[in-house]
């Protein structure tokens, strides 16, 4: 039995079955590897106590499209909207200067502009300029088209979303 495993996982792996995961970075990382290859990222603002926020993790990033994808297209970050720690991103320093058990981030703030809700998705252009914040747990499949309408830019010739998400033909069913 300790032998079959092994094997059984090899053979899945082989057959395509393993599961992609997001490569996560930092802000900091992120901002670096920008610099280099210019990219959409992709903010999961998210907290500790977030029982969607765990869920978005779970089903959607977890999903091998959606990993596969965020991987390829885009600098995804977590920003955990409670955090501590001082933020440098985008030539500003950004604190937590709440009080209270749950004070929001400064980032967070400035990055859902003071409407916080999580989870929320924020995407920014390679620029660092806000192109939209997506609250709310999103499942895969309505997640996909928003991907794909960022990165392949079509924002910029189609402000319609809903339009572009109408017409979209994705992989997931």
């Amino acid at each position: 039995m300790k032998i079959l495993v092994p094997i059984l996982l090899t053979l899945l792996s082989f057959a395509g079955f393993t599961q992609e995961k997001v490569k996560w970075y930092t802000l900091e990382e992120a901002e670096e590897l920008n610099k280099k290859k210019p990219r959409i990222f992709l903010i999961d603002v998210y907290t500790d106590w977030c029982g969607w926020c765990k869920e978005m993790d779970r089903v959607s990033f977890s999903h091998p499209v959606i990993a596969e994808y965020l991987n390829t297209h885009f600098y995804p970050v977590k920003l955990n909207a409670e955090t501590r720690d001082t933020i440098r991103f985008g030539g500003h320093i950004f604190i937590n200067k709440g009080t209270g058990q749950r004070p929001s981030h400064d980032l967070a703030i400035s990055l859902l502009k003071g409407k916080m809700s999580y989870p929320s998705i924020v995407y920014l252009n390679s620029k660092y300029q806000l192109l939209t914040a997506v609250p709310g747990f999103v499942n895969p499949k309505q997640l996909e088209p928003i991907l794909v309408y960022f990165a392949t830019e079509s924002y910029k010739t189609n402000p319609d979303f809903q339009s572009f998400s109408n017409s979209f033909k994705g992989k997931i069913e």
